[in-house]
């Protein structure tokens, strides 16, 4: 395996009785890099994200994660000497487990708890885990320290979550839908903490239904759908949306809107600029958004 591989996935499959969930997937995650893992409801993305997280077995494939396969008893259960169920196929090593942090939908509930009290808790967990105070100023929690848990908002809950999941000062992070029921401000915030984790090294997969999430933050994108991988690119990459012609509308002295696909839509632009003697009324230019192309990708108009 690459240095610089943090996610390793070969022929990854896994079925629940007659419905195939994940169908011979491969895939690579970049260390450093934010992957988002993109797809509908039902897709395989869950099971593939647990599979990588050591939390369900894999009926067949190699996976390897920051080196180690996440499901140690898969060979043995492979020569039949192990049966298992479809969940918690057993820990790896402690030391691997403390490299990956996970902030799930939602981590857990201490109400009578303070923010403090249950980040240095939790740092008792690790070795080598993170100064708490300091974890705590990082995720912008720093005037909530002593405040209960029960009286934070929405986003300062996710902030919390996202305290649990790095103070083990993990390699690997994974972010489950991180941003669900977020107001817009709270989302930017939200946002710029995980511009900060990737600034500092962290490996971050994150799944999301937020398309526009993805294009802000991903440096690559992958589609889930059917249980296959149908694609992964950048995010201004995908489905060849680089090379898709774009909608150039404008007004006319009538007062209609008219428009047009072009590949140059520069010239188009200039050709009209020259019919109207000037400046355009109305003109927009617009390309297939992330989500255009991804709704296409997985059999949407």
């Amino acid at each position: 395996m690459s240095d610089d591989v943090a996610i390793r996935v070969r022929g990854l499959r896994k079925a629940y009785g007659d419905n195939v969930a994940v169908a011979d997937l491969d895939l690579d995650v970049r260390r450093g890099e934010v992957f988002a893992l993109l797809g509908p409801n039902g897709a395989g993305k869950t099971t593939t994200v647990e599979i990588l997280e050591g939390y369900r077995h894999r009926d067949a494939g190699e996976v390897k994660v920051l080196g180690t396969d996440p499901d140690p008893a898969f060979g043995s259960r492979r020569r039949g000497s192990q049966a298992h169920s479809s969940r918690f196929p057993g820990d790896p090593t402690p030391e691997w487990r403390g490299r990956v942090g996970i902030v799930l939908q939602g981590t857990g509930e201490f109400d009578e708890l303070t923010v403090a009290e249950v980040v240095h808790h939790f740092a008792g967990f690790y070795p080598g885990a993170d100064d708490p105070d300091k974890v705590i100023e990082r995720v912008g929690l720093a005037a909530k320290a002593r405040a209960r848990t029960h009286t934070l908002s929405g986003g300062q809950k996710r902030r919390l979550d996202v305290a649990l999941g790095i103070i083990g000062r993990p390699e690997l992070l994974f972010l489950d839908e991180p941003t669900t029921g977020f107001d817009p401000e709270a989302r930017r915030e939200f946002w710029e903490l995980i511009r900060d984790l990737s600034a500092a090294g962290t490996t971050i997969v994150l799944t999301t239904h937020y398309l526009d999430e993805a294009e802000a933050l991903a440096d690559r994108v992958g589609v889930i759908a059917g249980g296959r991988l149908v694609e992964v690119a950048a995010p201004d990459r995908l489905g060849n949306r680089q090379e898709a012609l774009a909608t150039v509308s404008w007004r006319t002295p009538e007062g209609r809107v008219e428009s047009a696909e072009s590949g140059t839509p520069t010239a188009l632009v200039t050709e009209l600029a020259a019919r109207f003697g000037g400046e355009v009324p109305g003109l927009t230019v617009t390309r297939p958004t992330l989500e255009d192309i991804y709704l296409s990708m997985i059999g949407h108009r």
